[in-house]
């Protein structure tokens, strides 16, 4: 048996798969917004104007920076011409790479190889540690590490 094709049925199909488009649009704006970390900085324009001396201070350091994480333990390595160095930490937050939801604000201790702190285990996937570090003679080091996990 055949059914006819009303315009009744039209509309409700035409509706239906819209509705399933606006739908996903909406919760994927909402995510979007949701989970949107800020902004790095306040006025672009303004941090575009001391970019490149701020950057060959920064390279001008020398420093070789890596952090990891092993279980609840995080370690920051800061190598200056291959040896450790303890530089002033004057911030430091810990967290995913898209969501601001479980940063968190590391303790670091200097070991006499690394800085380390306690942070709560996050698991594997992608963490950052984004820093600034005060050098011995005052040049802000400020970058966003890619945090190993390690097993």
């Amino acid at each position: 048996m055949t059914r006819e094709i009303t315009g009744w049925h039209v509309l409700t199909g035409f509706i239906m798969a819209f509705g399933v488009i606006i739908a996903v649009n909406l919760t994927l704006a909402y995510q979007a917004v949701h989970t949107f970390p800020g902004l790095e900085v306040d006025n672009s324009y303004v941090a575009s104007q001391t970019f490149d001396a701020d950057r060959d201070a920064q390279v001008a350091l020398g420093w070789d920076v890596s952090a990891t994480i092993h279980g609840d333990r995080l370690a920051l390595r800061i190598l200056e011409q291959g040896r450790p160095i303890a530089p002033v930490i004057e911030s430091a937050i810990f967290g995913r790479a898209t969501s601001v939801q479980r940063d968190q604000t590391p303790d670091f201790k200097f070991d006499g190889a690394a800085l380390v702190a306690t942070v709560a285990d996050g698991g594997g996937g992608n963490w950052n540690l984004r820093i600034k570090a005060r050098s011995a003679d005052g040049t802000l080091f400020q970058q966003r590490i890619v945090v190993k996990v390690l097993p």
